[in-house]
Formats: structure tokens, sequence, C-alpha cells
């Protein structure tokens, strides 16, 4: 096993792979007091569920409009409990995961047969996924407030208060108590969308479920 020096390319691809986890992240959400009632299915999920499994299709899509163009689509699983502990595995078109034990961030590119390690709050930052985990108070990060309803769906809109920022706005989407979709905005115009189908809430999950051990011969770049 060689522990290599991360690159540019490297870590901009770590940043968006750490964003879209964000749905994973979003399945943690610490709910806060001062929210309107209008999020009352936010808080009754994150009330009544700690842990969960499922499956996520994530689209991406260009331009606005009537030229909006689906750029790519890619599919897999998740699993979580709170706090902290996910796995996000993509399987089509290709094979990747990232899991966090809790304390560090694995992205495991099997093609590569590549890791890359880091501590999980520093490899989150202040991108969606950092709400996930309970470490951040969204009133403090973001200016939330109710969507519109769309198709059955009942959307949140998260707009971050810094201006640096990867993304300009999140939408997470409710339907009949259960997390159906996530939006991620940049500021380019660009949209990431998440759909959730196949949840369990609340599942036995086995305890070496979230515990992630080197491949034999990988490379380890540690950020």
């Amino acid at each position: 096993m060689r522990t290599l020096q991360p690159s540019k390319d490297n870590t901009m691809r770590i940043r968006i792979l750490a964003s879209a986890c964000a749905a994973a992240a979003m399945l943690s959400l610490t709910a806060t007091a001062a929210m309107a009632a209008g999020t009352d299915q936010l808080q009754a999920f994150v009330a009544g569920v700690k842990s969960a499994k499922g499956e996520f299709t994530q689209r991406q899509v260009k331009g606005q409009g009537d030229s909006l163009k689906v750029a790519g689509t890619s599919s897999g699983t998740f699993a979580f409990s709170r706090p902290g502990k996910f796995t996000w595995r993509y399987v089509k078109p290709y094979d990747q995961l990232l899991q966090a034990d809790g304390q560090t961030l694995y992205i495991y590119d099997k093609d590569l047969n590549q890791v890359t390690e880091r501590k999980l709050d520093g490899a989150l930052g202040s991108s969606p996924a950092a709400i996930l985990f309970g470490s951040n108070d969204l009133e403090k990060n973001f200016v939330v407030k109710n969507g519109p309803t769309r198709d059955g769906v009942e959307w949140l809109e998260l707009t971050p208060r810094a201006k640096d920022t990867q993304f300009e706005r999140i939408g997470i989407g409710f339907k009949s108590g259960n997390l159906e979709a996530m939006e991620l905005r940049d500021a380019f115009g660009n949209t990431t969308l998440l759909t959730f189908s196949a949840m369990q809430k609340n599942p036995v999950l086995p305890a070496d479920t979230f515990r992630f051990a080197v491949p034999k011969g990988a490379d380890v770049l540690k950020q």
C-alpha cells in the first residue's frame, strides 16, 4: 500500500463526491426548534428515523427552461446511522464507494484501486453534506423557507448565507412523511437531482456496515 499526496484534480473530484453524498447527509439532519411549522414532515422524519437504507438515482442536469438537458445518470445504494455514519455506493455506470465511520470519510475508486481518506468534518466542510451529521445549525448557515408543492411532493428551499459555497440553492422534497428527492443547484445553473426509492426506515444494520478496510494493494491519498 502506497500513501500518496493528492493532486488538484483529485481534490476537486473529492469535493464533488462529498457534495453528492449530501443526500445521505440529509438523512441525518438535526431539526431545530426555530424551523417554521411548514417543515413538519422534516421534523417528523428526523425524529422518527435514526437509520435507513435504500436506493438512489442521481441525474446531472444542465441548462435552464426549455434547454434543460440530462448530462449524466448514475445510481446505487445507501445506508446511514446517525450520527455521522453512512455508505453511499455508486453501482452504475461505475463502482465507487463513499463511506464514513463517524470520524473519517473514505472514497474508494474500484477501477483505479485508489482510496482517498479525509477527516469527516474537513471533507464535508460547508457543502450540503455537512448538514447531515447534526454538526451545523441550519439557520446559522442557511436561509430556510417552504418551497412549492410539485406532483404531491412538498419542498423546502435552503439558501446558503455564505457567498463562497459550491451551491446557491438546495431543495429537499418530502411526500407523506418520506424523503423523496433532493436538488442541488450550483452557481453555473447546473442541477444535481437525487431521487430515493426502496427506503427501509430503522433497519437492523450489521455492526461492520460502516467499517472500511483498505483493499489489498490500493493506493491511499490522505488529505
